[in-house]
């Protein structure tokens, strides 16, 4: 049995990650990250940081990416549910533009691997949720840009939490301001 499934998806580069389970009566045990099965999946990357981010039901984190020190991300959620979404940024990529999304959970133990050059970001779905993630660079305070979430040129269909508008999310303000798509690809 391979320590990994590994599926693909319309947009080059993404991949969904559902690491091999081993219950037992005390519980389970999964390796969380092994560089040989990853490299043999083709994601061949040397992680730097990694992060943790706790946040509560309605939070939408995002769409951010790095400008000049661009980095790779492989996330996965410890605790609760996410909806988790990355943005195609690659000028002349044939899915420029294009999003893909999947829940995350600390219950279907999948894990989401992003590409450089791609936003990112994620809503929580639960009533809480850890979301931990590996970079292939160290974090730039000065480096981050953003696309608005609720972009219409990228539409992104993000599920709401049950029993919530979208009014109702947690955006931060610097979220809030982020510029649409059309402005993105002027700068």
């Amino acid at each position: 049995m391979g320590k990994i499934t590994v599926e693909t998806c319309d947009i080059e580069g993404i991949k969904v990650i559902t690491p091999t389970v081993f219950p037992d009566e005390r519980g389970y045990f999964m390796e969380t990250y092994h560089y040989e099965a990853y490299k043999e999946a083709g994601i061949d990357q040397v992680f730097v940081q990694d992060n943790e981010s706790a946040s509560k039901k309605g939070v939408l984190r995002g769409l951010h990416f790095q400008i000049n020190y661009p980095q790779d991300k492989l996330v996965r959620v410890l605790s609760g549910e996410v909806f988790d979404v990355a943005v195609d940024l690659r000028k002349g990529s044939p899915t420029f533009g294009k999003w893909f999304g999947v829940v995350l959970s600390a219950e279907n133990k999948k894990q989401f691997f992003i590409p450089k050059n791609f936003a990112h970001g994620f809503l929580v779905l639960s009533d809480a949720a850890v979301f931990a993630y590996k970079c292939t660079d160290f974090y730039h305070g000065n480096d981050e840009g953003g696309i608005a979430f609720d972009d219409p040129d990228i539409g992104i269909d993000w599920p709401l939490p049950e029993g919530m508008t979208a009014d109702d999310l947690i955006i931060s303000e610097k979220d809030k301001k982020w510029p649409g798509f059309k402005d993105y690809l002027k700068a």
